[in-house]
């Protein structure tokens, strides 16, 4: 059987081959004559060439655009569907329901008795196997959230805490090293030789010398004060170190410096017991301080006790502890308000801290031009970094003291301690030290409300109109806390200071920046080898 279809494409014949090879014609069927033109088809195919790109276009972004890939033609309706019938997305308006209950959610407080899931897998589980509504849900999320940032914190001030007692605590090495040169004292007669030597003596009070001040019970962080202060001079010669330590390390202190000596420069070791002056009656407030029952028991006390860590940030509860560090009732560091006295023959002098580090010559320092102003300082409430150089008076006293409050300005620009050059004939002249006893003497009578934070501030007061601006390229602070300090800065700094918890001799030190600090330990000392230092 064959069709045969006419040119005209008006009628189809139907037909079959024949016994004798030939063709019969068994039906003939006349087709309709068709209704449209070729005008119609042409606007046909014209509208759907303009709408296929569009309808091409919404399928392809549809499909790239979704967490759910489509993979048939049922899925890619389903989701086409409703773009192409103008009808909105479900799941948007679920996500504005579930928003609406997560602020409800927030305004009130968590069910006592909700039982929170440790985790999430278990708080995926627990949806599945009890089914909680959507408020439910909202409370449980809110609840897991909320211990967990309880937990953080809590972690944050543990932390806090134990980084505080590592840094009070005297390191295993730098003990080792204080006993073994103590016992060196007592056994070896060249650790015990007068210093400096019979006939340097008199240079201990020449003025035309550079003079520096080191007061510390850190053998080896003095002699990193030390070593770094004349590797980087262009006058060696002219530098005379007064070392000034407790009676316990005295002998260890003269052990280091009698068997390290920094020739050409000159060291002398004094105890704060061979001082004359250092007597009861000349600091009855320091005496009062170090023996005041309260002052111990807030130095040495419970830190935590009484303390709404609630209330109280991370950062603020770092500074408070920071002010509770044993040393700030230590006479060594009160030392520095008695240099006049210390020093009768000398006219300036230049006092180190001693976590300092010395990189350039100080020779300079000299000549500085101080206007007759008794201290030269930089300034700690202008500089690049926010956090170290932010520094006014608000933020060591306590305003709301009616003393404080009468007497100072919050937005008094603060100073450092830590490189300080002292004119001793200027301050000879004034009541600064009359005016720091009277100001401890004051917040002991308010038992420690007036300000927390150890020596400085009653020094920013009794050098009030004392204290002359220095160039900020001398002294670069916040070593010790500031981690991301500007390397570039550090190596520009004539002095950098590590003030802050992470001193370099501490493990807890920062790593990147005790480079600039060790490079001044001398590790081939038997001393340093044998108690282990810093390996």
């Amino acid at each position: 059987m064959q069709l045969h279809f006419s040119p005209s494409m008006r009628s189809i014949t139907i037909s079959s081959s024949s016994s004798n090879g030939g063709f019969g014609e068994l039906m003939k069927i006349k087709v309709a004559a068709r209704h449209f033109s070729y005008r119609t088809l042409f606007h046909t195919i014209l509208i759907l060439a303009f709408l296929l790109p569009f309808v091409f276009i919404l399928t392809a972004v549809v499909t790239l655009e979704g967490v759910n890939k489509c993979s048939s033609f049922d899925c890619l309706g389903r989701r086409l569907g409703p773009k192409l019938l103008g009808r909105t997305d479900d799941s948007k308006r679920l996500v504005k329901d579930f928003v609406k209950i997560l602020n409800q959610v927030n305004s009130e407080e968590v069910p006592a008795g909700l039982k929170l899931p440790e985790s999430y897998s278990q708080l995926v589980s627990e949806m599945k196997n009890n089914k909680y509504n959507a408020k439910e849900f909202a409370f449980m999320l809110k609840g897991m959230m909320d211990r967990s940032e309880r937990e953080i914190r809590e972690s944050k001030f543990a932390e806090l805490m134990n980084k505080h007692f590592a840094a009070s605590a005297v390191p295993k090495g730098i003990h080792c090293l204080s006993l073994r040169l103590t016992d060196e004292y007592s056994s070896n007669a060249h650790a015990r030789r007068q210093l400096p030597s019979p006939e340097l003596l008199p240079l201990l009070s020449e003025k035309l010398l550079h003079h520096f001040v080191l007061s510390t019970d850190n053998i080896l962080a003095a002699s990193v004060v030390v070593n770094s202060a004349v590797r980087s001079s262009l006058k060696p010669e002219k530098i005379v170190f007064h070392v000034i330590t407790d009676k316990k390390t005295y002998a260890g202190m003269h052990s280091w410096f009698a068997l390290n000596p920094v020739s050409p420069a000159i060291v002398e070791v004094r105890g704060i017991h061979q001082f004359d002056w250092l007597t009861r009656e000349n600091i009855p407030v320091l005496e009062a301080v170090e023996g005041h029952y309260g002052i111990r028991k807030y130095y040495h006390g419970n830190h935590v006790l009484g303390a709404n860590l609630s209330d109280t940030s991370p950062r603020s509860f770092a500074s408070k502890l920071q002010a509770r560090s044993p040393k700030y009732i230590s006479l060594l560091n009160h030392i520095r308000i008695y240099l006049p006295e210390l020093f009768p023959n000398l006219d300036k002098v230049v006092f180190l801290d001693d976590d300092v580090v010395v990189q350039r010559d100080l020779s300079p320092l000299w000549d500085i031009d101080l206007k007759g102003k008794v201290n030269g300082a930089i300034e700690t409430c202008k500089g690049d970094d926010e956090w170290v150089m932010s520094k006014r008076f608000r933020n060591y006293f306590n305003f709301s003291h009616p003393l404080i409050a009468k007497h100072l300005n919050p937005e008094e620009c603060a100073w450092a301690y830590g490189m300080n050059i002292f004119d001793l004939h200027a301050w000879r002249k004034t009541n600064i030290r009359d005016t720091y006893h009277s100001w401890l003497k004051e917040n002991l009578k308010s038992k420690l409300t007036m300000w927390k934070l150890g020596t400085l501030p009653p020094a920013l007061i009794a050098f009030k109109g004392h204290v002359h601006p220095i160039d900020p390229s001398w002294h670069m602070l916040g070593l010790g806390y500031q981690n991301k300090s500007n390397i570039e800065d550090v190596k520009k700094a004539a002095v950098i200071h590590y003030n802050g918890q992470s001193k370099p001799w501490l493990e807890l030190g920062f790593e990147h920046l005790r480079p600039f600090w060790t490079k001044y330990v001398d590790y081939s000392n038997d001393f340093i080898k044998n108690c282990h230092i810093l390996e």
